[in-house]
């Protein structure tokens, strides 16, 4: 089994930075692509942005093009997102995801075997 924690949310102003990260831990992870969703209160979750594992190649919601980097560490099965001039409406609790079988820009949540807990991220206006 695999298992996904995310962390680094927090409380930041607009204007502000913050940087997630997740930690994959499992017997035999290899997945084809992995991703960050988030969902907003009272929300449904959406795609935030996703990277290949293999290429590097990533994909970003255009809410967060310019804003937002996904990066990923394959020697610690990490993934991050550097979330750069983020504003009121980027509140959210965000999730890490991990799909076994999905490449390409994988932004459907149902392309995902493994999500993380979620980490609060709020932005004060």
């Amino acid at each position: 089994q695999v298992q996904l924690v995310e962390s680094g949310g927090g409380l930041v102003q607009a204007g502000g930075s913050l940087r997630l990260s997740c930690a994959a831990s499992g017997r035999t992870f290899g997945p084809l692509t992995m991703a960050w969703f988030r969902q907003p209160p009272g929300r449904d979750r959406n795609f935030v942005a996703a990277i290949n594992w293999l290429s590097g190649i990533t994909y970003y919601a255009d809410s967060v093009k310019g804003r937002f980097a996904i990066s990923r560490d394959n020697a610690r099965n990490g993934l991050d997102l550097k979330m750069n001039n983020l504003a009121p409406e980027d509140t959210a609790v965000y999730y890490c995801a991990a799909s076994r079988s999905c490449s390409g820009s994988c932004k459907g949540g149902t392309n995902y075997d493994y999500w993380g807990q979620g980490t609060q991220v709020t932005v004060s206006s």
